[in-house]
């Protein structure tokens, strides 16, 4: 049997030579299964393809699945492609149930597995499906579309249900941002651009909003699971006001500064921050890496001998350079050159409009060293905290 298309055939971008195919967003399948939804129970003909305007212009014909009629109601659902892109929720199906009601309206809730609002500062009030306004839109606009071409004038009541969401829930940001009982339904545009870096960018965001809306002024902020570790067991520090930029140093900085934000405390281990120290503000390796050349260098500002200085350049981990610095005792020495650097290209990223401290750790040798204003930037963090 030939695959239907979806009008995503023509589109894609090229990555390392390989062609990576656009996808549909869930909001676009919940927008698409409302609208066939609806056609049904208003014409009581079956639907098998609905096609969808996009926000980004594309114009999606996606087939229908899983066709189910009871008295008054009648429940279909589409299947998410995210194209080329890793996503936890390629390949479930979004359900959509449609009734009459009385209002004049469309009233959109969530189901089984889509999730619930339970925090402030969300783009969805507490307590509403964490369906978000870009879906809510599209969906509205789809069922009045038909709503009027068929000359029904009455209100009609929409039900997103995601039946895996609860499951897929637990490999998301939902739950530390304050949403629950399953996924969210997403997208702007309505299309998936694989590979994109905008996604985690747009969570760090979202994240950081919260927190601001929760009334946080001052931001822990870790690259990863390694810096939430040292701050649960070194600095106890509560890991709830955390937020975890990734390789996005830069970006954080930037977001923050727009939030109105008043600073940030980084907690970060040698081997993604060393790069800082050398003005690399995206600390991914396919970036930039210079781990053992910017060591060396302040190394040799330390006082290193030239020998000691071959050595760090052949290392391949921050920490087997840290470990030689230890033998020669010059660890502390070159941490004393590292960190003022570390917190002059934090400050010139954030024009000087924005506090920006570090503690800078090692797996191995642990604390490793702080900028001036790090300590009093805990206590900033922790009276919020209270809050």
């Amino acid at each position: 049997m030939e695959k239907r298309k979806t009008g995503l055939e023509e589109f894609f971008i090229l990555k390392n030579n390989k062609k990576l195919r656009y996808g549909y967003t869930t909001g676009s399948c919940a927008a698409a299964a409302s609208k066939a939804a609806v056609q049904m129970l208003l014409s009581g003909e079956e639907v098998k393809q609905v096609d969808l305007m996009t926000p980004k212009g594309i114009r999606l014909f996606l087939s229908i699945e899983e066709i189910s009629r009871k008295e008054g109601e009648v429940s279909c659902a589409v299947r998410k492609d995210g194209g080329d892109d890793p996503d936890a929720t390629h390949g479930i199906l979004i359900f959509s149930t449609v009734r009459k009601i009385q209002k004049k309206e469309v009233v959109i809730d969530g189901g089984v597995g889509v999730g619930r609002v339970t925090q402030k500062g969300l783009e969805q009030p507490i307590g509403a499906a964490a369906i978000n306004r870009v879906p809510r839109t599209m969906i509205t606009d789809e069922v009045r579309k038909v709503c009027k071409a068929l000359g029904y004038t009455g209100g009609i009541s929409v039900t997103i249900s995601i039946p895996e969401g609860e499951t897929i829930a637990k490999k998301t940001f939902n739950p530390k941002l304050g949403i629950v009982g399953g996924i969210s339904v997403l997208g702007t545009s309505g299309i998936v651009v694989p590979m994109s870096e905008e996604a985690l960018i747009s969570s760090i965001r979202l994240e950081m909003e919260m927190k601001k809306a929760q009334g946080a002024e001052y931001l822990l902020v870790t690259p990863g699971n390694y810096g939430a570790d040292f701050c649960r067991e070194w600095l106890k520090l509560d890991l709830e006001r955390g937020i975890k930029c990734s390789n996005y140093v830069g970006e954080t900085i930037d977001m923050a500064l727009s939030l109105g934000i008043k600073g940030i405390l980084f907690v970060a281990h040698i081997g993604k921050f060393i790069k800082v120290a050398a003005g690399i503000m995206n600390t991914h390796s396919r970036f930039a890496d210079g781990r053992a050349e910017i060591m060396a260098a302040n190394a040799v500002r330390a006082g290193a001998s030239i020998e000691l200085t071959r050595k760090i350049l052949n290392t391949i981990t921050t920490e087997e350079a840290i470990s030689l610095l230890e033998q020669e005792h010059l660890k502390e020495q070159t941490m004393f050159q590292v960190i003022p650097k570390i917190y002059d290209y934090l400050q010139n990223r954030a024009y000087h409009g924005l506090e920006t401290e570090a503690i800078i750790f090692s797996n191995e040798h642990g604390f490793l060293g702080q900028t001036e204003g790090a300590q009093q930037m805990i206590k900033k963090i922790k009276n919020g905290q209270k809050v």
